[in-house]
């Protein structure tokens, strides 16, 4: 019986998280060890707590943990205006921002016909069982400018047309961005929505 087995089998886990790899995990459990009592025994306290308690919420399919999230049950964001997007980083990334003082839905993903993935896949019937329960008048497709992602705001869309005011994000130049660093779809789309100044 090998006297690492059980940190490498830490590390092997910490490396199959999005950003770590072998040797980012390597560090990470070296410095979580010789930090035991400050960092690792309460992350791996915090890690269980969050391991029994997440869910997702009922209405909107964020997560936290309770059935209904702090966002879908605050009163001021009933404004009539739901964001969807694809999945919870997304909405995590909204609100950083602090920009939408509306209500999410999380799809769940995208439509994909190379994955099988199709409308009853994702949360689409739920989105559309809100529009008249929540008396929402806007709904803003916050969806990634991708092929899937373009797909799905075009079925959204033709599945809502005549019920509610739609609108997507604008795409193009981001602030700071400079032309010689952008791709050609960037540089289009933002030359499609140019507006007089």
């Amino acid at each position: 019986m090998s006297s690492t087995r059980d940190i490498d089998a830490l590390i092997d886990m910490m490396a199959k998280l999005p950003g770590l790899g072998p040797r980012s995990a390597r560090r990470a459990v070296l410095h979580l060890i010789r930090k035991r009592e400050l960092q690792l025994a309460p992350l791996a306290g915090q890690m269980q707590r969050v391991a029994d308690t997440a869910r997702e919420c009922a209405r909107c399919g964020n997560v936290g943990t309770l059935e209904v999230c702090d966002i879908c049950t605050d009163a001021a964001r009933a404004n009539g205006q739901i964001c969807v997007v694809e999945d919870v980083a997304d909405l995590w990334a909204m609100e950083r921002g602090s920009a939408f003082k509306g209500r999410y839905h999380v799809l769940g993903g995208t439509l994909s016909a190379l994955d099988q993935v199709g409308p009853e896949d994702l949360r689409i019937p739920q989105l559309l069982n809100r529009i008249g329960a929540e008396e929402i008048s806007e709904v803003i497709l916050a969806l990634n400018a991708t092929v899937d992602g373009q797909t799905t705001a075009h079925y959204i869309a033709d599945q809502l047309e005549n019920r509610v005011s739609l609108t997507s994000l604008a795409q193009g130049v981001p602030i700071g961005g400079e032309l010689d660093y952008l791709d050609d779809g960037t540089i289009s789309a933002a030359l499609a929505a140019r507006k007089r100044l």
